[in-house]
């Protein structure tokens, strides 16, 4: 493998396109690839201009920079591979009555399963990309690491803790140690096309953030024959839902009944059919379980030790004890109890320096008795 040669997954907006730019300038042989994954006729909820990853923009702005520096780019069609591993699982999670994290499987599964891949093939040693985080090896676990950025506010960690020790070892992601305004100004200063593009939104294959729209149009011949079913509250039926794909934990607004009082959907039973609802002081639960889980800075976590918690991507992260953990599965239990812990979702654990220890898919959260 050529040591000096990467692939930058170039999106087209201003990290990824810093980041081939950064590449460049420390004398890596750089190759850009934009990742076509989904389009806006398959997915539907387009905008009157058809803007964000995979749109022509964004392979036109990737396309610009790349010929700025003179590095080869080349777009790539990865939309089979984005349909089985990620599209699918999306709609299968909300199905299930979960709540999914579609960037945790995109990265794992395509940003770098995929991804290496195609480095494999162009015979480059290393991929990288526009996240803000930091990889360093532990000479003495003689485990690669990931690090939380330099911006916290915008630091990728959490939907990176599925990337595997093999995949981390061929990594560069030269952004970790700057802040989005340095990034900005880097962009100003190499004259970029992209440096005052704006960062994209939500989930990417859902360009209007309305996922009962996407699930209706991806899958009519199911969605219709959802059968509806109870809506509890305090162990009595207070209404109808209208399918459990449409709810998720924590949802307040749209249940399409009056209780005089805000009320949140605390649970969805799959198996029965029914959906739970609660005033708010109940959604706050001590402890949660998660499986499949992906250690990444450490081999292990020692159960009775102290790690800060993520439940989702906005989380600003609670200190919890691990109950218990083995090679998929850890049960912690937070100090202070957390609201709407989301199956489906992802639990990220750090230590107190930022480094990410492991993370899982949150199976169910319980109330401490």
């Amino acid at each position: 493998m050529n040591e000096k040669r990467v692939i930058v997954a170039m999106s087209g907006g201003v990290d990824s396109s810093v980041a081939a730019a950064l590449l460049h300038d420390e004398g890596y042989e750089v190759i850009g690839i934009t990742m076509k994954t989904w389009g806006f006729m398959e997915v539907g909820g387009a905008p009157k201009h058809e803007s964000g990853c995979c749109s022509l923009d964004a392979i036109y702005d990737a396309k610009n920079v790349a010929n700025k520096f003179g590095i080869p780019h080349y777009t790539v069609d990865f939309t089979k591979a984005f349909e089985k591993e990620v599209i699918k699982d999306f709609v299968d999670e909300y199905l299930h009555g979960r709540t999914p994290n579609p960037c945790v499987v995109c990265n794992k599964k395509i940003k770098w399963e995929e991804l290496l891949t195609k480095a494999n093939a162009l015979d480059a040693q290393f991929v990288a990309t526009g996240h803000y985080a930091t990889i360093e090896y532990n000479n003495q676990s003689k485990r690669y690491c990931l690090k939380k950025s330099a911006d916290d506010h915008k630091d990728q960690t959490y939907a990176l803790w599925g990337v595997s020790q093999d995949s981390l070892s061929r990594t560069l992601l030269p952004l970790g140690k700057y802040t989005k305004p340095e990034i900005r100004s880097l962009a100003e200063k190499y004259e970029l096309k992209t440096a005052n593009k704006p960062d994209s939104q939500e989930i990417c294959f859902v360009a209007d953030n309305n996922y009962e729209r996407f699930l209706r149009e991806r899958i009519p011949e199911v969605i219709n024959n959802i059968d509806s079913g109870d809506i509890i509250y305090k162990g009595e039926k207070v209404g109808t839902h209208k399918g459990i794909p449409f709810y998720t934990v924590g949802q307040r607004r749209g249940l399409g009944m009056a209780m005089g009082k805000p009320v949140y959907v605390k649970e969805i039973d799959y198996e029965t059919n029914t959906i739970e609802i609660s005033d708010k002081e109940e959604l706050l639960e001590n402890l949660l379980e998660a499986t499949d889980v992906n250690y990444v800075s450490v081999k292990h976590l020692d159960a009775g030790s102290i790690v800060i918690a993520k439940i989702r991507y906005s989380d600003k992260g609670t200190a919890a004890q691990v109950i218990e953990s083995n090679e998929n599965s850890f049960k912690i239990k937070f100090l202070t109890p957390k609201s709407a812990i989301s199956p489906g979702q992802s639990a990220v654990l750090y230590d107190e320096q930022g480094y990410l220890l492991a993370g899982g898919i949150i199976t169910k959260s319980i109330k401490n008795r």
